[in-house]
């Protein structure tokens, strides 16, 4: 286990936010955080915040408390009939889990490709992109309870998984410690592929059948084309969740704008693109001071450079407040503001 005081976060937040924490801990083995746990060193300078790679987090201050993180790593294999369990300790990096996966021949995760972030965070935040959830695989999740030190194993139909939620985001913030994420994979290659612009990349490369490793390539083809590169640009990828709405508020809203993109969740519910309603305000690609909107990708709030926690907090607030103006729809962060 590594122990720092007033430790600078500014490689554990991909917004680039220089901000101190009382005292940051980090873990290489299950072992170390039962131990930490048991013997009150979690605990002993509240409050707990536990991280990941920060790619989903704003700093908008200096953390008075325990900030702690996982540097487990380690990949396993265990075949079961037509599919593979593939356990990953929740400090792998998430992109790199899934190249092993595809490398392996465990499919599945390939539309989950260059997701910034580690394993751990992926249970949290039930991570998605292109018509795949973390959720739609997760086998098992390994975690230390903090209160009493034991190691458990949560199966996904307790953590109440929706969209970019779970349990672990709000009732059991600060109780588990994730050591582990074990995916249930299938060993047959089904890809999904309607979803976004994933035909026409793969059309533009003469491709109809894609394996998986090419599917996989194309996904990041189209990340890398419109989102930015945090190392470039501080951001936390996509700011706001897609809202989801009743459908007679959808009915009502087409009527006002006929081309509205939206995706049926049911005969109830329909989801809208938040960066549409958010291009829509006119703010794609404007800057205000040092923190603005990415010019390819709406949903993304950047930091130019130099920027506070607080003053992306206050654009993405104004953000809010237009959107709710113009349509009558409250968009919500998918970040983590502390």
């Amino acid at each position: 286990m590594t122990s720092e005081e007033n430790h600078s976060l500014l490689a554990h937040n991909t917004f680039a936010i220089d901000a101190h924490c009382t005292r940051f801990l980090e873990f290489q083995t299950a072992d170390e955080v039962a131990q930490a746990a048991a013997d009150g060193t979690l605990s002993e300078l509240p409050p707990l915040l536990i991280i990941g790679a920060g790619a989903n987090l704003l700093l908008t201050r200096d953390f008075d408390g325990t900030v702690a993180h996982s540097a487990i790593r380690g990949i396993s294999f265990t075949p079961d009939g037509d599919h593979t369990l593939v356990r990953a300790g929740s400090g792998e990096d998430w992109d790199t889990f899934v190249q092993t996966c595809t490398d392996h021949h465990c499919h599945g995760l390939e539309n989950l490709s260059l997701i910034p972030g580690e394993v751990g965070a992926s249970a949290v935040q039930n991570i998605g992109a292109y018509g795949v959830e973390a959720k739609d695989f997760i086998h098992e999740i390994e975690a230390v309870r903090i209160a009493d030190a034991e190691n458990v194993k949560i199966s996904p139909s307790e953590c109440n998984y929706a969209y970019r939620h779970s349990r672990f985001k709000d009732e059991w913030r600060g109780r588990f410690f994730i050591t582990a994420v074990t995916y249930r994979l299938p060993n047959n290659f089904a890809p999904r592929l309607d979803y976004g612009n994933i035909r026409a990349k793969l059309a533009e490369q003469h491709i109809d059948h894609p394996d998986a490793t090419q599917l996989r390539q194309a996904i990041i083809d189209i990340r890398r084309e419109k989102l930015p590169d945090p190392k470039v640009e501080g951001n936390a990828g996509s700011f706001f969740t897609n809202p989801i709405v009743a459908r007679e508020t959808f009915d009502r809203l087409r009527d006002q704008h006929p081309d509205m993109p939206h995706y049926d969740i049911d005969d109830r519910r329909v989801k809208i693109p938040a960066g549409w309603l958010i291009d829509q305000c006119g703010w794609k690609g404007r800057t205000v001071g040092r923190a603005g909107v990415h010019a390819k990708q709406a949903l993304v709030i950047v930091n130019r450079g130099g920027a506070t926690g607080q003053e992306i907090v206050q654009l993405s607030q104004t953000i809010q407040q237009d959107v709710f103006d113009r349509f009558g729809i409250t968009i919500t962060p998918e970040v983590n503001i502390i």
